[in-house]
């Protein structure tokens, strides 16, 4: 007998998945979602909550209005795919039969959402059993959705090609795999192609979004079935349905990137297709989608040449597309004078710190990323269902975020004319020059703004043709700075940041007086607009032209740094944000400029009275931190006076996160501090390290509560690899600055520092990140190696192979496999007499590592380390002696008299070349082996 319900149970779980979803009580939601949380441990509730969504007529007994009953199914369903997600594989098989049954029953539900849902769950339990776990699903979801009876219903049809698409989105690779010499896919594709000659258009759509999910994964099923399928989009080309037609202009987008010689010889034709689609008012959606082929075309190189007949009509296309629709005006019309409302908390983005750069004994020193620009993405498969009233949208992702930060048809469009004019320069700006004359000057402000946004788009790859009208054009863009339109001088903002490049660049005094001057001071004028927004968008342009502008910013420090405390003064809490990098993009670039006691009065006490405001668990945390890592690098010990408390305070910060994730490790209820907290704290230490007098620096380190080194160890061992990469770079710079209080605690570091030059030690998943804390443990262990006192002869043979290990494997990137010789040459400097013996083993590898390496006081110490291991055991060098004279040369020819006179690097190599000189009998014809310009230079520089 099929498993039936009973009644008490049945009503307190409608109850509950009512409650849960229900936003008006939130007490009850709470306990409803507890309840809920605790049916789980029965193996019943699956069976109910299946019930419970297939079973629409049961609520007319139970008394819930039409669009709660939606709402409870629609809970059941999320609550069963949730539960089938985490016990799918527990249930018994007459329970998972059942469960099935249901499912697939709720596919025929008159109410879309419903299907919806009931595809999820078909979709969950194919992932948790896989494709030979319910071998009958595919035939049966493919029979219903082409009505192979014929006496199938239109709803049933979508129903079950919605959850076809589904399983295929959630299951490409198994759907891909051979199972006894067969794929199911091969199967599939023909059936789906034959599916999209369906009388119903959202079948149609739905098959074709199916085939789409398998297109870039490039599988043998799909390359085979090629053909069939550009015939199959041709055909559905002018479909009348919508969203048939965008999931045409997806297909032949995914194609440019898999097989453009597919797409190349009908682009004429496509180029007419896609431009009538991006037309298509009614539907932003499509047109969105139509022009995402322009942007991945552009972005190909092989296929990007082909649209250069077409600019005339792809130009302005992309141009019409750029101006706000009526929707964007009616939400700008009460976008006015917002600067003294404060920040909703909806308004503040999540916070990050940002990805550095390792620290490289190549080039003897750290960086660190600015932001990179995001790539926008488009957003979900098309699902074609129209919510009846009352139902809710199944999304994965509940916020739906700043509307701003949405991509669509105008930010594609942009891009777009950017990646074309990057590739046809000149004859982008032909097309688009009449629209600007047109435009720039509209008495629609809407004209005005999206002219000025083409301009901005063009400005790297029409550079050369844009300049001639620069000198007309950049005043004018400053008037527009005064624009009555918030959007306008938001917009301005920006093309004029794209357009600092050139202003910072130019030459004549004249010249940078009348436009270089008047665009900075333009810029930071609207860093105080009474627009939020516009002060957002002026600050990021403001950075864009430090970068460019460099140091060429430093006689203008002074009223900068002004504006700048003025804007701590205004800013609310988001704009904050970009107010820090406009500090630290400063600090960067203008150095030890910045450390006037004038400006250091000016810019110092708006940033320790912002310091003091932001509590140490806050987001802003990280920038501000950031910040304050530029700050104190270009103040140096300039920075003292402040150093004190912004020590004890990210000392504080690391103790607070290490306590907080050892209680997280111990308590499942309790979540996982943030390791941003961590990596910007040891980030700031290091600059702090690095900033001030070695004696300062000490005493810091020496009076910090917790011991300073305890908790540089716990970081070490951190599982994060951004936390780690900061931590090896926070021991280098102690070895450098400050050993003698690194010292007493060397023998617990080193072995976790040769743990982690351990390779087998990374994770395939992350070995892009791991490589970065290999090689910032490279740099300091090399660091270390350097002083006499380090008293590592203990662990040298370990650190040797370790780091053998590094230069010695193939797939280790190039700049690990650098900083791996040049700490193995530093090894050598006090350790010469451990490495002699390996010398055979490294040598070569050595040689050939280092000779690309810029030359730098580090690689100067890791050859007088080699050469003096090398003087230790001449005889180990037989098989690779050419290459150690070449060195030899070269590095007699480009080495300096600084870098090759510190720690007698020369003399070294004199000893050893004239040791060799005794050693080799036919010395002459063995020198004649090299190049002339070596034996030119070993002559005139070691007297051979």
């Amino acid at each position: 007998m099929a498993w039936q319900p009973e009644r008490e149970p049945l009503q307190e779980l409608v109850g509950y998945l009512k409650d849960a979803l229900s936003g008006h009580d939130q007490n009850a939601q709470r306990y409803a979602t507890m309840m809920l949380g605790q049916a789980k441990s029965s193996p019943a509730t699956a069976n109910y909550l299946a019930y419970i969504l297939s079973n629409g007529p049961i609520f007319q007994d139970l008394s819930l209005s039409s669009s709660d009953s939606i709402l409870v199914r629609s809970s059941a369903a999320i609550n069963l795919k949730n539960t089938i997600k985490a016990f799918g594989k527990a249930y018994p098989q007459p329970d998972l039969v059942y469960i099935r049954s249901l499912a697939l029953s709720a596919l025929q539900d008159p109410t879309s959402q419903i299907r919806s849902f009931a595809g999820s769950v078909i979709s969950e339990i194919v992932q948790k059993g896989g494709i030979l776990g319910w071998p009958q699903l595919l035939p049966e979801l493919i029979a219903l959705a082409g009505n192979e009876t014929g006496n199938i219903s239109p709803q049933t049809q979508e129903g079950a090609m919605s959850a076809m698409a589904k399983v295929c989105e959630d299951n490409k690779e198994s759907l891909d795999k051979d199972y006894h010499g067969q794929r199911p896919l091969s199967v599939i594709i023909p059936k789906l192609l034959d599916i999209t000659s369906s009388p119903n258009p959202k079948v149609r759509a739905f098959a074709l979004a199916s085939i789409n999910t398998f297109i870039p994964e490039t599988s043998q099923s799909v390359l085979a079935s090629l053909d069939a399928i550009m015939a199959r989009l041709f055909h559905l080309a002018n479909d009348p349905s919508n969203s048939v037609r965008r999931n045409v202009c997806r297909s032949f987008t995914q194609l440019v990137d898999i097989r453009p010689d597919k797409v190349k010889p009908h682009m004429g034709g496509l180029v007419d297709y896609f431009v009538l689609q991006q037309r298509n008012t009614d539907d932003p959606d499509l047109a969105l989608d139509a022009a995402e082929f322009w942007l991945c075309v552009g972005e190909n190189e092989r296929l990007c040449p082909s649209l250069g007949p077409y600019l005339g009509q792809i130009v302005p296309v992309l141009l019409e597309s750029m101006v706000y629709d009526e929707e964007d005006i009616l939400r700008f019309e009460g976008d006015a004078d917002d600067a003294d409302q404060e920040d909703r908390p909806e308004d503040l983005k999540p916070q990050f710190a940002t990805t550095k750069i390792p620290r490289l004994a190549t080039n003897g020193h750290a960086g660190t990323n600015g932001e990179a620009e995001q790539s926008p993405t488009s957003g979900n498969l098309v699902t074609g269902d129209d919510l009846s009233e009352g139902e809710i949208e199944e999304s994965d992702d509940g916020n739906a975020g700043n509307l701003e930060d949405r991509w669509n048809l105008r930010k594609c469009s942009a891009a777009a004319l950017d990646v074309l004019a990057s590739h046809f320069h000149g004859a982008v700006f032909a097309v688009t020059l009449p629209y600007l004359t047109e435009n720039l000057r509209h008495q629609e402000w809407t004209n005005r703004e999206a002219a000025v946004l083409a301009i901005g788009a063009v400005a790297d790859g029409c550079m050369e043709a844009v300049t001639p009208h620069l000198p007309d054009l950049v005043p004018y863009l400053l008037s527009l700075l005064n624009d009555p339109e918030p959007v306008v001088r938001l917009i301005t903002c920006w093309a004029l940041g794209r357009y600092s490049s050139w202003a910072s660049h130019l030459q004549d005094p004249s010249e940078r007086k009348r436009y270089f001057e008047p665009m900075m001071e333009g810029i930071l004028n609207k860093m105080l607009d009474r627009n939020k927004r516009v002060q957002e968008a002026a600050a990021s342009a403001f950075a864009n032209l430090e970068e460019k502008a460099t140091k060429g910013l430093t006689p203008y420090c002074g009223p900068i740094i002004r504006q700048f405390v003025q804007c701590f003064g205004q800013y609310k809490d988001r704009n904050m944000f970009i107010l820090y990098d406009c500090v630290q993009t400063l600090a960067e670039h203008v150095g030890p400029a910045l450390a006037q006691q004038e400006l250091i009065d000016t810019l110092m006490p708006a940033i320790i009275q912002r310091w003091s405001k932001v509590s140490d668990r806050s987001q802003e945390i990280f920038p501000l931190l950031e910040c304050l890592s530029y700050v104190a690098t270009a103040l140096g010990d300039a920075f003292a006076p402040f150093a004190i408390p912004v020590f004890a305070r990210c000392i504080r910060i690391i103790h607070q996160s290490l306590e907080e994730y050892v209680r997280s490790i111990n308590n499942a209820a309790i979540d996982k501090p943030s390791k941003d907290f961590l990596v910007t704290s040891l980030d700031l230490l290091s600059a702090i390290i690095q900033a001030l007098d070695n004696r300062k620096a000490s005493e810091l380190v020496e009076t910090s509560q917790p011991r300073f080194f305890d908790l540089l160890l716990f970081c070490m061992e951190d599982p994060s690899n951004d936390v780690r990469q900061s931590s090896y770079a926070l021991l280098g710079d102690c070895a450098v600055n400050i050993f003698n209080q690194l010292q007493p605690f060397l023998p617990a570091l080193i072995p976790v520092l040769v743990q982690q030059l351990d390779l087998d030690n990374l994770r395939d998943e992350d070995t892009e990140q791991g490589f970065s804390v290999i090689n910032n443990a490279c740099w300091s262990c090399g660091e270390i190696a350097m002083n006499e006192h380090a008293e590592i002869g203990p662990y040298v043979e370990q650190i040797y192979q370790r780091l053998l290990g590094i230069i010695n494997n193939p797939e280790v990137p190039t700049s690990v496999n650098e900083n791996a010789v040049i700490a193995l040459g530093r090894l050598g400097v006090h350790c010469s007499q451990s490495l002699a013996p390996h010398l055979g083993e490294f040598g070569r590898s050595f040689l050939l590592i280092i000779g690309p390496v810029e030359y730098t006081e580090e690689r100067a110490h890791a050859f007088l380390g080699f050469n003096r291991t090398v003087e230790r055991n001449p005889q180990a060098m037989e098989a690779c002696l050419l290459d150690y004279f070449k060195a030899s040369a070269a590095f007699a020819r480009h080495s300096n008299s600084n870098l090759n006179n510190r720690g007698n690097v020369g003399e070294s190599f004199q000893r050893n070349l004239v040791g060799y000189k005794g050693l080799i009998p036919n010395f002459e014809p063995f020198l004649q082996q090299l190049p002339e310009r070596d034996i030119e230079k070993l002559r005139e520089k070691f007297n051979l």
